[in-house]
């Protein structure tokens, strides 16, 4: 009798399993049915949140449903981030995922509401772009070599999108490189940071170039340095900061990521529409054309691709000695 019920219950679990399996590509079928919520862990109008609102129009297009982009700023990207990953694991909430939120604040911050790897499912790597020093013209500096003696003389401030992204990290980066000790000023987002730097608030700012080119165009911003080992098409004419700064190189990048146990069907889904429209070509062209580089890596990759920038970025954080709480 007992060796009936052990077997029943064997069989029962195994039909459990069996049903649970099946029941994966059926939800993946019925995803999405609703509208999604594409979070973006800082202020509108800057490079993240223009991305990822290119990228939700080519995923609403093809999924047929609204794919609604959500600012959430504040707190070095943390605020967004904590939101998502404390939404259900269902697919309807998504973050664009920053070098800030999955491979800086967790060595930056002291202490976080969310574990930036143990949290979230990794979807798909975006774009990788490289950022610029942007100064005002009446700083009176041309080249990233008159910058360094400037500030070994004085006194500036340098503004970025917040503690713990890319662009303050790559001015700690750059301080510690250079040897020099320009004050970090953090924003909410890059625009922001902009403002403040076209009204004579701030000295300079490391940011992308999709953010100052119009300033550069109109002459109210110059360019004197690329954060990335080789010079960007979209600058030809800007030098490398590596040129004058020896060894120093840094790319960022923003990727999607959902919360924790979100099924892989939906997972797999999500990267593909991404994919999907990272290959259409006017998006593609856009990007190009604001040094954003197309990626869209699997799952597997951009999880692995997390775990080594925290490594490297954790490093560089305790180096330079930078805190945020």
């Amino acid at each position: 009798m007992k060796m009936q019920q052990r077997c029943g219950g064997i069989a029962l679990a195994g039909m459990f399993l069996f049903g649970i399996a099946l029941g994966q590509p059926a939800v993946a079928q019925s995803y999405p049915s609703r509208p999604i919520n594409f979070v973006v862990p800082a202020a509108a109008g800057g490079p993240t949140d223009a991305v990822t609102r290119l990228i939700a129009d080519q995923m609403s297009k093809s999924m047929g449903v609204p794919v609604i982009v959500e600012p959430k700023p504040g707190g070095g990207g943390n605020i967004g981030a904590n939101y998502v990953a404390k939404s259900a694991p269902d697919g309807y909430t998504l973050l664009m995922a920053t070098l800030g939120t999955h491979a800086v604040n967790e060595t930056l911050y002291s202490k976080l509401q969310f574990d930036p790897q143990k949290d979230f499912e990794a979807v798909t790597q975006v774009v990788s772009y490289p950022l610029v020093i942007a100064v005002r013209p009446d700083l009176g500096v041309n080249t990233v070599g008159e910058l360094v003696k400037l500030a070994k003389t004085r006194q500036l401030n340098r503004g970025s999108g917040g503690s713990g992204t890319s662009m303050h990290l790559s001015g700690e980066y750059f301080n510690s490189m250079a040897r020099v000790q320009m004050t970090h000023v953090p924003y909410k987002g890059s625009a922001p940071a902009v403002t403040d730097l076209l009204g004579g608030q701030i000295d300079l700012i490391f940011d992308t170039i999709l953010t100052v080119l119009p300033h550069v165009k109109q002459g109210k911003l110059k360019v004197i340095g690329v954060t990335t080992d080789s010079r960007s098409p979209v600058l030809p004419d800007v030098p490398a900061i590596s040129e004058t700064v020896s060894g120093y190189s840094m790319s960022s990048w923003i990727g999607v990521v959902v919360a924790k146990g979100t099924p892989k069907p939906i997972v797999d889904k999500l990267q593909a529409e991404i994919v999907k429209a990272l290959n259409v070509p006017e998006v593609r062209e856009k990007l190009l054309s604001q040094a954003a580089q197309p990626v869209g890596s699997t799952p597997e990759q951009f999880r692995e691709f997390i775990k080594q920038e925290t490594l490297r970025w954790g490093k560089v954080v305790k180096e330079s000695g930078a805190k945020a709480d």
